[in-house]
């Protein structure tokens, strides 16, 4: 099992990253302090969300995957799947970024090394 940081301080990073990069975060969803899941709600130029989870892999590892897109004809869909996740998961942490270059962010941040 691998070692993780306790999940306040990793939103706490996550936040501090986007700010010192001129971008914006927050959390939407404050979870257990500890270790609870922390979801990214990653916002496009238009406000459309990509949600990120880290998900469990076959090697025991666990990765950040693109879990679900928002779509201007699904807005409330996404919402409403933030919400299920939130009433299944009261522990969650729900983290929106509205960065400029996402995909870099992505990259750079939320990748494996």
């Amino acid at each position: 099992m691998e070692n993780r940081l306790p999940a306040h301080i990793e939103v706490s990073g996550l936040l501090r990253t986007a700010q010192a990069n001129g971008d914006f975060g927050m959390v939407l969803h404050k979870g257990e302090r500890d270790s609870g899941t922390i979801l990214i709600v990653m916002l496009d130029n238009q406000g459309l969300g990509t949600l990120f989870e880290r998900m469990p892999q076959i090697d025991g590892s666990r990765k950040w995957t693109q879990v679900k897109i928002q779509t201007s004809d699904n807005k409330q869909e996404f919402e409403d799947y933030l919400n299920r996740r939130k009433d299944q998961d009261p522990d969650v942490w729900i983290v929106e970024l509205t960065i400029a270059k996402a995909e870099q962010f992505i990259r750079d941040n939320l990748s494996p090394r």
